[in-house]
């Protein structure tokens, strides 16, 4: 690839693209392959729509959710993370996720892939790795994750191949690389209504902060309350009906020398109303060593003093599996002292 040069501009709104071409595997793949370049140039966050995921697996997953987070905190603790060790699943209530040190105004469930006691992975004692905590008491509620799971991972496989074709690669570049066992993680977040002081400090549901690997595929309600930074401040990215929010993540702009940015994001629910987040992370197979993909003429951008952390990604060595247990650990302190 020749003559990329690195940017960085001001944006006013995350772009929608329609990715049907992409999901039916006919149509113009040059023009949905240019959407993607540019919106992962420029602000690193795009909508999709045409996705195919279906409507009526959606709707349920929400008013399961809804039906989890009405109960009472001593029911949802039955499923509580630390009963999980350290496949680092199950309940955490509002407050006990943090961002740069301070509790997230949020409550939630972490998922992963299913993966059974006879699993190598799980009988290695691989962190991260193992069998999901679901209710007892909402039946329906394992079944239909693990089915959303199924349609996010396969969505997932499918916008890789159009991240790959935007950078001048060949379709099967990640999954021969890098995601051919994707680490996959879901997330299920709660955000109360804000209680923000009217005359003080906002109470942020998550601060700001990056997502960790490759690609993140969102769904949200219609509370709104995303919102992206810009070199200019901060965007919204208000809920766009049948439409998924995606962001590439620190994996994707290191692969890329900075070219596509991890781009700074947070929420605060101004609604009266609970907010629900379904936030699924695609990222690369856990043990494998994330390098740059050699582009011609890239220089990286390391942001070092504009990241949340002030990290340089570029400089990490080591597989995604030593990056992200890095990150989550800082998340939740208290179960990293426990677990590892």
């Amino acid at each position: 690839m020749k003559n990329l040069q690195v940017v960085e501009k001001e944006f006013s709104y995350v772009p929608i693209i329609d990715i049907q071409a992409l999901v039916s595997g006919k149509g113009d793949y040059y023009s949905l392959a240019s959407q993607i370049k540019q919106a992962c140039r420029e602000s690193g966050f795009f909508y999709i729509i045409g996705h195919g995921v279906d409507e009526n697996l959606q709707q349920r997953l929400e008013e399961l959710s809804r039906q989890f987070f009405a109960q009472d905190l001593e029911t949802k603790l039955k499923i509580r993370m630390a009963l999980a060790g350290i496949a680092w699943r199950g309940y955490f209530p509002v407050g006990g996720e943090l961002t740069s040190g301070k509790p997230d105004l949020k409550e939630g469930i972490y998922f992963g892939a299913e993966l059974g006691e006879e699993h190598p992975l799980v009988q290695a004692g691989t962190p991260m790795h193992g069998s999901n905590l679901f209710p007892a008491n909402i039946p329906e509620f394992g079944e239909t994750v693990l089915e959303y799971m199924e349609a996010m991972t396969n969505l997932g496989h499918t916008l890789m191949i159009g991240i790959a074709l935007s950078l001048g690669l060949e379709e099967s570049y990640f999954a021969d690389r890098y995601t051919s066992h994707p680490l996959v993680l879901f997330r299920i977040f709660n955000y109360p209504p804000n209680l923000s002081p009217s005359d003080g400090e906002p109470i942020w549901g998550v601060g700001e902060h990056t997502d960790y690997g490759v690609l993140t595929i969102l769904k949200q309600d219609d509370s709104g309350g995303l919102e992206v930074k810009s070199k200019s401040g901060w965007v919204a990215a208000p809920p766009v009906p049948g439409s998924f929010v995606c962001n590439i993540g620190d994996m994707l702009e290191k692969m890329t020398a900075g070219l596509y940015r991890s781009t700074p994001h947070r929420v605060q629910n101004q609604s009266e109303n609970h907010r629900l987040s379904f936030p699924f992370f695609f990222d690369p197979n856990f043990d494998v060593e994330v390098k740059p993909i050699e582009l011609d003429n890239i220089v990286a951008n390391d942001h070092i003093g504009d990241r949340w952390d002030q990290a340089n990604i570029h400089d990490f060595r080591g597989t995604y599996g030593d990056y992200v247990l890095s990150k989550v650990s800082k998340v939740f302190p208290e179960l990293r002292r426990s677990v590892l």
